[in-house]
């Protein structure tokens, strides 16, 4: 029977072996988008984050002891300059007042005596009718009393200050907090603090540089591959944490000279004016900085740049319609864009989508042209870009750092 088997199924192998092979189907070209490099000077932004300040806050205390009578002002309300706040109850330094005008009054009646006498002792001496020390007391006399006149004053004009110190104003015009110290609570020393006034109608904004930006940024200027304003004069313009824009922009005004070794940063702060109130202190924003570019920069899109063993590299289109690795230097991003610093020149053709699926030698079918990345180098430039559009790269230079020691940086 194993036998019969056999001999029933070997012609049928046989007659398998004899069928061709089917031969496979030639791959057409991949289909990809390309972009021809177009060197260009380029408007970059570079983004902090930051926090706001007031430009002048000021602590209202209290400068005399005492009871605090009333607390006048609406908390957190905009005072103005000389507008009242508090007010100590004022009876006590008003009978001191009193009290120093009637002692100002007792030593102007003596030092009138001591004139008068002066005036009648000078005569008589001058005939000899008194001494020479008779004349000397008087005058002795009359000196005395006379500074104890100007003792008087003083303390009149003293007792005059404490008691306008009862009534508490403010020093500028801002914003109030609330009152630390409640009506009828005992002022001294201790608890003398009521309340802040922070000024509001321009604030800082305060960021930090890395020392790594820092180095970073003069390197890139020193090679020529960044130019920035001069007197490193950045348009500033802040973000707030809903990704709208604030409608004012500032200028850097302040460089902390010194490094911060806990942080390992440089302190700059922009002054940003804020008319209509709305922002205030403390809040935490993106600060961008405008003004600098990059001359005859190369962009490529991200999603062109790939990386390998070696590096990166973009697929390089060539004469045959095939593509080539070609390995690149890469900088900052650029929005969508990636800065290429070196591998690439004028002329040169990347594929800009499809490029994850090619082998080099591949051949390829050219369908688009991707154009040149201009548009958003120009909206970055005029600030209408999205703030999200200048993602940051980690580890390269996304701000100025040498602007606040500017100094130092040219």
């Amino acid at each position: 029977m194993r036998w019969l088997l056999i001999a029933l199924t070997f012609p049928v192998f046989l007659a398998g072996c004899d069928k061709p092979k089917a031969q496979a189907q030639a791959r057409p070209p991949a289909e990809v988008t390309v972009q021809t490099i177009v060197p260009r000077d380029t408007p970059v932004r570079f983004e902090f984050v930051g926090q706001t300040q007031s430009t002048h806050q000021v602590q209202i205390r209290a400068r005399v002891d005492g009871f605090l009578e009333e607390r006048v002002y609406t908390e957190g309300a905009l005072v103005k300059t000389g507008d009242v706040m508090f007010r100590q109850d004022p009876k006590p330094f008003q009978a001191q007042l009193d009290a120093a005008k009637g002692a100002l009054a007792q030593q102007q009646a003596a030092l009138q005596t001591a004139n008068d006498n002066l005036a009648r002792v000078k005569p008589l001496t001058a005939l000899k009718a008194l001494s020479k020390k008779d004349l000397d007391d008087a005058t002795g006399q009359q000196a005395a009393a006379a500074a104890a006149v100007y003792t008087a004053k003083a303390n009149v004009q003293t007792a005059q200050l404490n008691l306008s110190y009862t009534t508490i104003t403010a020093p500028v015009t801002g914003l109030s907090s609330y009152a630390q110290v409640q009506d009828g609570a005992y002022i001294s020393s201790t608890n003398s603090l009521l309340t802040y006034v922070s000024q509001i109608d321009s604030l800082w904004v305060n960021f930090s540089v890395s020392e790594d930006d820092m180095l970073k940024f003069r390197t890139e200027k020193t090679r020529g591959v960044l130019s920035v304003p001069g007197e490193h004069d950045f348009v500033v313009d802040v973000v707030l944490s809903d990704g709208s824009t604030f409608p004012h922009q500032g200028r850097i005004t302040f460089a902390n000279a010194d490094y911060d070794v806990t942080t390992g940063t440089y302190l700059l702060r922009a002054t940003v004016p804020n008319p209509d109130f709305s922002l205030r202190p403390g809040q935490f924003v993106r600060v961008g900085l405008t003004g600098a570019e990059r001359p005859n920069a190369i962009l490529v899109p991200q999603a062109a740049v790939l990386q390998g063993a070696k590096g990166h590299f973009v697929m390089l289109l060539t004469k045959d319609n095939t593509v080539q690795p070609r390995p690149v230097e890469v900088g900052p991003w650029h929005g969508n864009d990636w800065f290429i610093t070196g591998g690439l020149a004028a002329g040169d053709v990347v594929v800009t989508d499809g490029v994850a699926r090619l082998a080099p030698g591949a051949k390829v079918k050219v369908v688009a042209t991707a154009p040149a990345p201009a548009s958003h180098a120009a909206a970055v430039a005029s600030g209408s870009a999205p703030a999200a559009a200048t993602g940051r790269q980690p580890g390269v230079i996304q701000g100025p750092a040498a602007a606040a020691p500017a100094g130092a940086a040219k």
